[in-house]
């Protein structure tokens, strides 16, 4: 039997393309990394780097202008050791605590009456965020002045409603003055609070209202039943922003009171800045700072696992 032998023709293959550059920036994970690459640069310039040096500082005896020495974990269990630095740990969760009870309530109930119509609704709106747009340093001046001792003007209504001269020292005295530092924080960060709930509160059909309306609902009760858990998500998250600013304010209760009187008002941001600036121990200054990191994330974690059982 013979074999037919057919002619073998060489095919010669066309070398691939590269792709080009706008095919290969159309890709998903290539554009994403781009997008992506600015704010994670930014972050570990201007975030990673002083926190890998802070932890550095915390693990070194370096007072101010001289070289630092390896102590370990001695600066941490000096803080522990210091009554002072309990009483900061301490102010610092009844001023975060109640400033954010305070401005979650009452931003709601701004939220709610931002919402309803009425004359100059949006002139209204703009006004509320000054005190947000206001630069803290001026805002705690002004405050500064409203609340002394001789000029106050709170004092001086005071005084015309029948309370005794000279009115009470708002900055002399320890619980007035974390009771200060409270209103002022409060009064600042209302307008966060209002807007945020605001434009959640505009993402509510109206068909619920209506709905619960026609069901016999009325206004406590459309409130609790449909107002209330739309508006949990949002509460969550502009709760954890706020308990984050407040937890680490460090400018209107550095300027107002610098953590007097007998440590009544101090923080832990205002406490870590007058051991390591003002007495030269940067690195005791930085535990105290690093301490801050342990106590806030509990306390995020806490109000997370709150907030999520109760939507």
């Amino acid at each position: 039997m013979a074999i037919r032998s057919e002619p073998i023709v060489a095919v010669a293959r066309r070398p691939r393309r590269a792709p080009s550059l706008s095919a290969w920036l159309d890709r998903g994970p290539v554009f994403s990394w781009l997008m992506m690459a600015p704010p994670i640069l930014f972050l570990l310039a201007f975030v990673g780097y002083p926190f890998c040096y802070g932890i550095l500082l915390s693990l070194e005896h370096r007072p101010v202008a001289q070289p630092g020495s390896f102590v370990g974990l001695a600066n941490f269990v000096t803080d522990l050791h210091d009554p002072v630095f309990w009483r900061v740990a301490m102010n610092t969760f009844i001023y975060t605590g109640v400033a954010t009870v305070l401005k979650m309530v009452g931003g709601l109930g701004l939220a709610l009456a931002m919402n309803q119509q009425f004359r100059f609704k949006n002139l209204v709106r703009a006004l509320l965020l000054l005190p947000f747009i206001v630069p803290t340093v001026l805002s705690t001046v002004a405050w500064m002045w409203m609340l002394d001792p001789a000029f106050s003007v709170v004092n001086r209504l005071l005084i015309a409603l029948g309370v005794p001269r000279p009115g009470p020292s708002w900055l002399g005295n320890p619980v007035l003055a974390m009771i200060s530092i409270i209103v002022i924080n409060t009064w600042r960060g209302l307008p966060f609070y209002g807007i945020t709930l605001l434009a959640g509160l505009q993402t509510v059909p109206t068909e619920l209202y209506e709905a619960a309306t026609i069901d016999g609902a009325g206004g406590w009760h459309r409130f609790r039943y449909v107002t209330l858990p739309l508006l949990r998500p949002i509460i969550m998250i502009v709760t954890l922003f706020s308990v984050i600013f407040t937890f680490a304010d460090f400018q209107l209760v550095y300027v107002l009171t610098h953590g007097g009187p007998q440590n009544a008002t101090h923080l832990f941001a205002t406490y870590a800045f007058d051991i390591a600036m003002g007495g030269g121990q940067l690195g005791l200054g930085a535990s105290v700072a690093l301490a801050m990191l342990p106590a806030l994330a509990l306390l995020i974690v806490a109000i997370t696992i709150y907030l999520r059982k109760k939507t």
